[in-house]
C-alpha cells in the first residue's frame, strides 16, 4: 500500500499576478531601491491608515531598526514575551540591551498586563509587544502601563498581519509595528517585513538606518548615521503587492481552513481547540494544544506515517540554548508560558487547504492520541 500523499505544514500562494509584477521588476532593470518599492510601502500605510511605512529585508530587521532608534544599549531592559520566535528577543540583544520575560496569559498565549507591570525595574527603557498566533495583545492596557513609566514601545506583529483591536488596526497605536512576511505568514514576500508608524522622524531614520545610514537628503554615499543593509529589494516587493491585493480573500481562506479545524478539533479526545476570544484572530497558524501528560513528541512522531506534518510550537525563548547558557535561564522561571510551550502543536494550515485534508488531518490526529494517551495516563 502506498503511503499517503504529505500534507505540509504551510504553503504560500504564488499565482499570475506574483510572476507578472516580478517579470516587470526583472524588465525594467531596478531591482532594488526602485518603485516597486514604494508602491508596496504606500499599499501597507494606506490599507493600516498610518502616515509612513518602511520595508525591511525581514520582520528582524524591522524590530532591530526599532530598538537601534530608540537608543538602547548595555544596561538597558526591554520586556518581552517568551512566548515568541526567537528573533523577538534577538532584536533587543543586538544593541546589548537585556530581554526581561513576562508571563503570558493561558487563554491568548500573549503577556499578562499584570505580569508586565511586575517586570518593570528602573533599569526597563522600553515593551516589546508580541501579538502570538495572531492574537492581539492587550495593546490598551500594555501602552497604558507603557506611557505611566516612560517607557518606549515596540510591537511585534510579524504573525498577526491585518490584525486588529477592537476594530483598530494594528500599527495605527501610535508606536511602530512591525510585521514579517516570511514564506509561512498570512502573505509573503519569500523574506521581508515592514516597519507602520506616524512618526515622521523616526520614519526617516528608519529609511536612513535600513540603507547604510543613507543621509536624510539621498546624498549619493553620504551617510550620516551608523546603519545597515535591511532594504526589501523591489522582487521581493513585487511579489509583496501582488499579495497584499488579494491579502482580504487570503484570510478569509484561512478563516474558513481555521473554523472547519475548531470544529473537528473540539470533537477530539486531549486536544484543546485555539482560543476564539473578543478579539479577531488573524489566523496565522492552527496549533491547538494537547492535554498535560500527553507526549508531544511521540504524537508528531507517529503522524508522519499518515502524511501530516506537525511540529512543536513555539519553544520558549528563555529556554533556547543561547539564553540559557549567556543569560543563565533556567526551567522553572515562566510556569504558564512553559506550560503552554510543551503542549501546542502546529498542524498543516495554509489557505488552499481542503475541508477533505483538514478531516485527515484530524482524523490522524485522533488515531494517534488514541495510540500515545493511555501509555501518557500511565
Amino acid at each position: 500500500m502506498s503511503a499517503p500523499e504529505p500534507i505540509p505544514l504551510a504553503k504560500p500562494v504564488i499565482g499570475e499576478r506574483e510572476r507578472e509584477l516580478v517579470d516587470e521588476v526583472l524588465r525594467s532593470g531596478q531591482l532594488s531601491l526602485g518603485p516597486m518599492v514604494r508602491r508596496f510601502e504606500e499599499m501597507w500605510a494606506e490599507r493600516v491608515g498610518v502616515a509612513y511605512a518602511v520595508a525591511t529585508s525581514s520582520g528582524t530587521a524591522g524590530l532591530h531598526l526599532c530598538f537601534d532608534a530608540l537608543g538602547l544599549g548595555p544596561g538597558d531592559e526591554v520586556v518581552t514575551s517568551s512566548f515568541s520566535f526567537v528573533a523577538s528577543s534577538n532584536s533587543i540583544v543586538y544593541g546589548g540591551a537585556t530581554p526581561v520575560f513576562a508571563e503570558v496569559d493561558e487563554n491568548t498565549f500573549n503577556m499578562d498586563p499584570a505580569a508586565v507591570e511586575a517586570a518593570i525595574t528602573p533599569r526597563t527603557k522600553a515593551l516589546l509587544i508580541v501579538d502570538i498566533f495572531g492574537y492581539p495583545a492587550e495593546i490598551p492596557a500594555l501602552v497604558d502601563i507603557a506611557e505611566r513609566h516612560g517607557l518606549g514601545i515596540v510591537e511585534d506583529a510579524c504573525q498577526s498581519i491585518d490584525g486588529a483591536y477592537d476594530g483598530r488596526k494594528l500599527g495605527s497605536f501610535g508606536h511602530p509595528a512591525v510585521f514579517g512576511f516570511y514564506a509561512n505568514k498570512q502573505m509573503t514576500t519569500a523574506e521581508g517585513g515592514i516597519v507602520l508608524t506616524d512618526d515622521e522622524a523616526l520614519y526617516k531614520r528608519l529609511k536612513s538606518t535600513s540603507n547604510q545610514g543613507r543621509s536624510d537628503d539621498g546624498a549619493w554615499l553620504v551617510h550620516s548615521r551608523l546603519g545597515f543593509n535591511y532594504r526589501l529589494s523591489d522582487v521581493h516587493s513585487a511579489i509583496g503587492v501582488a499579495q497584499l491585493e488579494r491579502l482580504s480573500d487570503m484570510m478569509a481562506a484561512r478563516s474558513r481552513v481555521a473554523g472547519w479545524y475548531q470544529d473537528r478539533v473540539a470533537e477530539i479526545d486531549g486536544v484543546i481547540p485555539m482560543y476564539e476570544g473578543p478579539q479577531p484572530r488573524s489566523w496565522f497558524v492552527y496549533a491547538p494544544r494537547l492535554v498535560p501528560g500527553t507526549d508531544r513528541d511521540e504524537v508528531i512522531r507517529r503522524l508522519e506515517p499518515h502524511g501530516v506534518f506537525a511540529k512543536p510550537y513555539l519553544p520558549c525563548i528563555h529556554l533556547q540554548p543561547y539564553y540559557r547558557e549567556v543569560h543563565g535561564h533556567r526551567p522553572g522561571e515562566l510556569p504558564v508560558t512553559e506550560a503552554i510551550s510543551a503542549s501546542t502543536i502546529a498542524l498543516p494550515f495554509f489557505p488552499e487547504m481542503t475541508h477533505a485534508q483538514v478531516d485527515r488531518v484530524c482524523d490522524a490526529l485522533s488515531r494517534v492520541l488514541a495510540e500515545v494517551a493511555p501509555a501518557a495516563a500511565g
